[in-house]
């Protein structure tokens, strides 16, 4: 009996635990169904994303980049189709021999061939590697038939920016080259390889507007992340087109205009609306090798050349505006009522003030003047005396009104905004007290003054109107209709007595169209076309008291860097002024003359073809622009003034 019971209790215990078992298996199998059913029932759709996010890369595709235009529809930069040689290191085993046989094809210089390799060790070996971009015709045709003997090799097309005017429009319309590490902004559009932004000019000052939106292209990746095949592809959306105020038959004829000058810049404004026509800094680069990888040789030289090729000198070069200044001391002084029409001065060929004397340009003097003779002849000892009765804080509150000492907010980046002294910035910058000394030769234009051709064109178109004017280089309102813009920006007034404008106004005149003027020789004859401007001559170097007595050393005894600067600002027509010049040429260009006699004959060439041509009322026809730019004449020589 006993026995039987230790049985019986036995079986029980071993059918509990049986129980039990059974029951953590059900329980276990029971919560296995259930997760399985979580993950392939409940959640699939979310470890499907997943799966495919492993499996799918989405990638960037490079929008096409906005064309620049003149105001007539001109492209001055556009985006061209381009051939680029590409390898895959798998495919082509030994990449130093391949690079040998493709050097017998065409050219692959020392530098391509460390890059290729430098990026074969760096990369998955299927990842293509350019060899060489921006290849000709030729050269895509002669690796094209070479192709099946040379495995892994094959030609990519691709976008590379176009400049069809090169050196002529280079200052206005800028270049792009390849992001900066400095440069990237969160941007993932920066960080694509071929991406490029607008490094000047107007490539960077409307690289946003001209960007575009990127496109995507989603494709299928194995776990080596080599792509199997694409997926999905949605384009991107092109960047805008630019509408520059340039007429680029202009431009083109103010650079050969200035073509014979070693270092020179001309600005060509309409008065009415501001637009900038035609903007030249000579000499000029060719943007072209900054977009597709300048060389160090080729840096080395623009950056060394001391007529400064990568400046825009039209508005970052400072100068001392010399006599050209003096329109805005003659206003300052009818504005202050300190001078009339009829106020005479006497030259004798200097004025001293103290101890020191200050010498008129003209050695024996201009005798008596009035002030429309004094502009006329460009006599210092009148303006010397002007800028006395003003003083300097009326002068340079007239000069900033004029445009000078700030800059104006042209539409590129790299302005400068020259120098109007004054008795707080003389003190916060030397610690010493103005002087009425520095207050006359700040009345010639000389001294801290300093400003930039863009400012001293400006003035003129401030002088002609009596009005604000602003220049652009950029028009919001698109290409410009037939008969001109409808409704051109109205500026506001300068708040200075039309009479006094009239009255300087008539000296200006009276420089070109008189006799006796100092640019009498460069007027323009042709009726209904003349010019009224002001000459000058910016002094580089200080004259010895030696050569005053002795006679001044000719332009070409001098080195061309302490030659003086020839400037020279004009309008036309005379009648109802519509056009402004302005051109600086750096030491006197190749003849070392004088603002009459080197400056003038640009301007009045540049605005006899504006005139004609008449770029801010009648558009031309496309078919025929070339036919537009007209030979330029031979320059004609002026004596000094």
């Amino acid at each position: 009996m006993p026995a039987m019971r230790r049985e019986a209790h036995r079986q029980k215990l071993f059918t509990r635990r049986a129980a039990i078992l059974a029951g953590a298996h059900a329980t276990l199998l029971a919560a296995l169904a259930g997760r399985m059913y979580e993950l392939q029932v409940v959640e699939a759709d979310r470890y499907a994303v997943l799966a495919d996010e492993n499996r799918i890369s989405l990638r960037l595709l490079t929008p096409l980049r906005g064309r620049i235009l003149d105001r007539f529809g001109v492209a001055l930069a556009d985006s061209r189709q381009n051939y680029q040689l590409v390898i895959v290191a798998e495919q082509a085993g030994d990449v130093a021999a391949t690079l040998d046989a493709l050097g017998g094809l065409i050219e692959v210089g020392e530098t391509d061939r460390r890059r290729v390799l430098r990026d074969v060790r760096r990369k998955h070996s299927f990842v293509p590697i350019v060899v060489r971009a921006n290849l000709s015709w030729d050269e895509m045709a002669r690796v094209e038939v070479a192709v099946p003997e040379l495995p892994g090799v094959s030609i990519d097309q691709g976008v590379t920016r176009h400049y069809p005017f090169g050196e002529t429009a280079a200052h206005v319309v800028g270049y792009v080259a390849a992001v900066s590490e400095q440069e990237l902004d969160g941007d993932p559009l920066l960080e694509l390889p071929d991406f490029r932004i607008g490094k000047s000019g107007v490539e960077k000052s409307q690289d946003t507007e001209l960007r575009g939106t990127a496109g995507t292209s989603q494709v299928e990746v194995n776990a080596f992340g080599r792509v199997v095949r694409e997926l999905a592809r949605v384009a991107g959306k092109p960047g805008q087109d630019v509408v520059t105020s340039l007429d680029m038959t202009m431009q083109e004829f103010v650079t050969r205009r200035c073509s014979a000058e070693q270092s020179v810049s001309c600005v060509l404004l309409d008065v009415v609306t501001g637009d900038v026509l035609a903007l030249v800094s000579s000499p000029s680069f060719d943007p072209v090798p900054f977009s597709t990888g300048l060389s160090s040789a080729m840096w080395q030289d623009l950056s060394n050349d001391p007529r400064k090729p990568l400046s825009n000198k039209v508005i970052a070069g400072v100068y001392p505006p010399g006599s050209t200044f003096k329109p805005v001391v003659a206003t300052a002084a009818l504005t202050a009522g300190v001078l009339t029409p009829e106020t005479s001065f006497t030259c004798p060929g200097y004025l001293e003030l103290g101890d020191a004397t200050f010498h008129c340009w003209r050695h024996g003097g201009h005798g008596t003047l009035r002030l429309r003779d004094a502009i006329k002849r460009s006599c210092d000892v009148f303006f010397y005396e002007t800028a006395r009765r003003v003083g300097i804080d009326r002068l340079a509150a007239m000069a900033r009104r004029f445009g000078f000492g700030g800059a104006l907010g042209i539409d590129i980046p790299g302005e400068r905004p020259g120098l109007i002294p004054s008795r707080d910035w003389k003190l916060a910058t030397t610690g010493t007290a103005w002087s009425q000394g520095e207050t006359l030769i700040a009345g010639i234009g000389q001294g801290s003054v300093l400003a930039t051709p863009l400012q001293l064109a400006t003035m003129v178109a401030r002088l002609v109107t009596g009005r604000a004017v602003s220049p652009r280089l950029v028009r919001a309102d698109g290409l410009m209709p037939t008969g001109g813009d409808p409704a051109p920006p109205d500026f506001p007034s300068l708040g200075i007595n039309p009479r006094a404008l009239a009255l300087v106004l008539d000296g200006m005149n009276a420089v070109v169209n008189e006799q006796g003027g100092t640019a009498y020789a460069a007027r323009i004859t042709e009726p209904g076309f003349a010019m009224g401007g002001k000459s000058g001559t910016s002094q580089v170097r200080h004259i010895s008291e030696f050569e005053r007595e002795h006679g001044v050393r000719k332009a070409r005894q001098i080195p061309w860097k302490e030659r003086d600067h020839a400037l020279f600002l004009a309008f036309a027509p005379v009648s109802a002024p519509r056009y402004v010049c302005a051109t600086v040429v750096e030491h006197g260009g190749a003849s070392g003359g004088g603002g009459s006699a080197v400056a003038a004959p640009i301007c009045r060439d540049v605005l006899l073809e504006a005139q004609r041509r008449d770029p801010a009322r009648r558009v031309p026809d496309h078919d025929t622009v070339a036919q537009f730019v007209t030979p330029v004449p031979p320059r004609s020589v002026a004596p000094a003034g």
